[in-house]
């Protein structure tokens, strides 16, 4: 048997279930590889060693016991430090929630639970999940294992580390804006932003805007397929209710698509003159040759509204901010892009908001028209390499920096706009400053509900071209 870091989700889970290794042997495996390699890359906020041993012993005695047995049993799954694990730290990356202990799980937590998966840390992420970057004051910025120069991304930047590193097949991450793609990029994996409610917050959640949605970083397409079949289920009181797939997500990967209308677009959507980087473009264009070689038509895709349009979107992430329930004597230790956000949501009144959802639908059809007769729209992830650490984030001048996280990430949250659902899949490797870095191409559906469409696609490209698992694979 390989390795355990270096068998995938689906490949850990079925070792154990065969008894080729047991949970126990799992978790500490994992535990000895976050405490060696985590503070490297930044991967972990908190470890949870004696709930992760907890965790496993169960998984251990349920295999004993023999019966129907969870889809990962003993797999660990670390849980980004924006939700709630019951007991553990809750900081969600800021000295203003420093010492924070979830008081119960959330919906997500509890679905990986029942999957049976080892909770084995809180990954890191910046503070309140709002920059795409991770460079938190509470925890050690999120550096992608390719080039530990390099920022992992955000706002699921430890997660993305943490499986990258080959700590953990699999991560949990969330994604408001781009915030589970953008990190998947930097750092070779694969990302998929389901649709609009199609990952339910659970009992405790509310969708509020509807742009978060929840899900998981692996380094294969069927793994995050499974994943989703687990993360998906409804609870009672659902605000959306989405049609299941037509097996499963997993069985979706098994089936090659029919012939796709496939719009390709690498003129930056949120700005007017972002600089995209000739490794973004070449990925896009083995991407491009790799879906004729399928049988799909290729064609040109419209910028489906202006960047003018898109700072509707600008009041939903403000107030967003805002939201977040603070005490006053906290809002001086939050970080400068933090104060200037929630700011900037105290400015916006009731009539704001209300105009900015209206305008956020509006732009759901504009990309609609815009689409029309394509059924995916293929980017690059991101415009540039992962920015040095440090380089981005801008204490001094948050505007600057919000305007340069908009600049890396120009096609990652129209997609979150429109709620249809995108992957992104790192199918391109490019030597920038003496190391190789991955560039991935993102798979955008232009209708809700089409998670089937996109994951068949995405494990085609897969098979067809298959990509490393890790940095070490690349030397």
């Amino acid at each position: 048997m390989s390795d355990i870091h270096e068998l995938d989700a689906l490949g850990l889970a079925a070792a154990v279930r065969a008894g080729d290794v047991s949970p126990d042997e799992v978790a500490r495996h994992t535990l000895e590889r976050a405490e060696r390699l985590g503070p490297a890359v930044g991967a972990f906020a908190h470890l949870t060693p004696d709930l992760a041993l907890e965790q496993a012993a169960l998984a251990g005695r349920r295999l004993r016991e023999g019966g129907a047995l969870p889809p990962f049993l003993g797999v660990p799954v670390p849980v980004k430090d924006l939700t709630m694990v019951a007991g553990q730290p809750f900081e969600a990356g800021s000295a203003a929630l420093r010492g924070t202990i979830a008081p119960a799980d959330d919906g997500v937590t509890i679905r990986l639970r029942e999957a049976g998966t080892l909770m084995v840390g809180k990954t890191t992420t910046p503070e309140l999940g709002l920059p795409a970057y991770t460079e938190p004051d509470v925890a050690p910025a999120a550096r992608t294992p390719w080039d530990p120069r390099r920022s992992a991304g955000g706002s699921s930047g430890g997660a993305a580390a943490a499986v990258a590193a080959g700590i953990v097949p699999a991560a949990h991450g969330s994604d408001g804006g781009g915030s589970i793609r953008i990190p998947a990029a930097a750092c070779g994996l694969v990302g998929l932003k389901a649709t609009r409610g199609r990952v339910s917050k659970g009992p405790l959640g509310v969708d509020g805007a509807g742009l978060t949605v929840d899900g998981v970083l692996t380094r294969t397409v069927r793994d995050t397929a499974a994943f989703l079949d687990v993360l998906s289920r409804p609870w009672p009181g659902d605000h959306y209710l989405l049609p299941g797939p037509r097996e499963t997500f997993l069985a979706a990967c098994d089936r090659a698509p029919r012939r796709l209308r496939v719009g390709v677009l690498t003129q930056p959507i949120n700005v007017h003159d972002a600089t995209v980087h000739p490794g973004a473009l070449a990925a896009v264009d083995r991407a491009v040759g790799l879906l004729e070689g399928l049988g799909h038509e290729l064609t040109g895709a419209a910028v489906p509204f202006s960047p003018e349009d898109w700072e509707s979107f600008n009041p939903l992430w403000a107030v967003g901010a805002l939201s977040v329930p603070l005490p006053p004597e906290a809002e001086e230790l939050l970080v400068p892009l933090t104060r200037w956000m929630r700011e900037r949501g105290r400015r916006y009144s009731g009539v704001d908001y209300a105009r900015a959802v209206a305008a956020v639908q509006g732009l759901a059809r504009s990309a609609a028209t815009a689409w029309a007769g394509l059924d995916v729209v293929l980017t690059p992830a991101l415009a540039t390499p992962p920015p040095i650490v440090g380089t981005m984030r801008d204490d001094a001048d948050p505007a600057a920096d919000f305007e340069a996280q908009k600049a890396f990430t120009p096609w990652t949250s129209p997609w979150n706009m429109i709620g249809a659902p995108a992957i992104t899949v790192p199918l391109h490797r490019e030597e920038v400053d003496g190391r190789v870095l991955p560039f991935g191409v993102q798979l955008g559906a232009t209708r809700l509900g089409q998670e089937e469409l996109l994951l068949g696609l995405a494990a085609a490209l897969e098979e067809a071209d298959p990509w490393p698992t890790g940095p070490v694979a690349v030397g």
